[in-house]
């Protein structure tokens, strides 16, 4: 494979980013490669109903991000529908998703530039939320989708319905739905567990359940999930995307998600498996490991 476009995005407010775009176009400009660019914005949007696309066109042969997680989030969600591999750079500080560190960006350059790296395909969410029967919000998300209650506000009553099976009305600070991708975020922050990202599956987890049993269930990514707020509330309920965009949910309001057309396509570090990523993101160190001591101290 002969690569003649390529895309870069990366985050225009800071400076790293913006320079390390500027070097990087000049060096694929040099090997003939045709650059598109675009800047993307920190900043989180609210009441945002539906997603803007991206500028680069969808011709492109691969996309490179240039940041953090953040950055890459919303990258997929703009450019999911090309079906284009993207290769995360981490210029960020955790970097699940952003696996190439500065360090090795070029070296990685040249062999995706040759075709020689392992693409991997994961699962992304679509949620739709309908109100009087009109459809008001609609979003893509590779991390998850979250139902969360105002910082004073009291805890919420949510109806789930599975494939329109009454599953439990959840009373709760919030609910998570999480992909295996974003397993390793809020939703393992609320206990739930940790996916191997390419299942076929995802997660729904309840944020400070009032009842204790109310624990994390693992769906089939061929279950709908349906959403009520079933009383009404004084107090703002927000349903937020990748923790990036958020919408007000009112009483009554349905929210449906579901497995999206749409898969990304993730280009592998070349020198870490998963595990060694786990182990080093999350601090799972002082083992011995095939002989090597694994440091101890976390990344985060």
């Amino acid at each position: 494979m002969t690569t003649r476009n390529v895309g870069i995005i990366y985050k225009h407010e800071f400076e790293p980013a913006l320079s390390e775009a500027r070097r990087l176009t000049q060096w694929l400009a040099d090997r003939g490669v045709r650059v598109f660019s675009e800047e993307m914005s920190a900043t989180a949007k609210f009441n945002v109903c539906f997603e803007e696309r991206s500028v680069i066109p969808r011709e492109v042969d691969f996309v490179i991000v240039l940041g953090g997680d953040g950055t890459l989030l919303g990258a997929a969600r703009r450019v999911a529908a090309y079906g284009v591999p993207i290769l995360g750079v981490n210029l960020g500080g955790l970097g699940f998703l952003t696996e190439i560190p500065l360090k090795r960006l070029y070296p990685v350059m040249e062999r995706m530039l040759e075709g020689r790296l392992e693409v991997e395909s994961r699962l992304m969410l679509e949620t739709r939320v309908t109100r009087e029967n009109e459809e008001v919000c609609r979003f893509m998300v590779l991390n998850d989708v979250v139902i969360n209650k105002g910082a004073l506000a009291r805890i919420i009553d949510l109806d789930v319905y599975i494939d329109e099976q009454f599953l439990t009305t959840f009373r709760a600070d919030g609910l998570i739905v999480s992909t295996p991708t974003g397993s390793t975020a809020y939703n393992l922050s609320a206990g739930g567990p940790i996916l191997y990202p390419t299942m076929s599956s995802y997660i729904l987890t309840p944020i400070c359940p009032f009842a204790l049993t109310n624990r994390p269930i693992i769906l089939p990514d061929s279950s709908t999930i349906y959403i009520t707020l079933s009383q009404k509330s004084e107090e703002r309920v927000s349903l937020t995307f990748d923790g990036q965009v958020g919408f007000d949910l009112r009483y009554a309001d349905r929210v449906a998600i579901y497995k999206a057309e749409e898969r990304i396509r993730l280009i592998k570090s070349p020198d870490q498996s998963y595990f060694e990523i786990l182990r080093e993101k999350l601090g799972w160190g002082g083992a011995t490991y095939q002989g090597k001591h694994v440091d101890g101290e976390t990344a985060i």
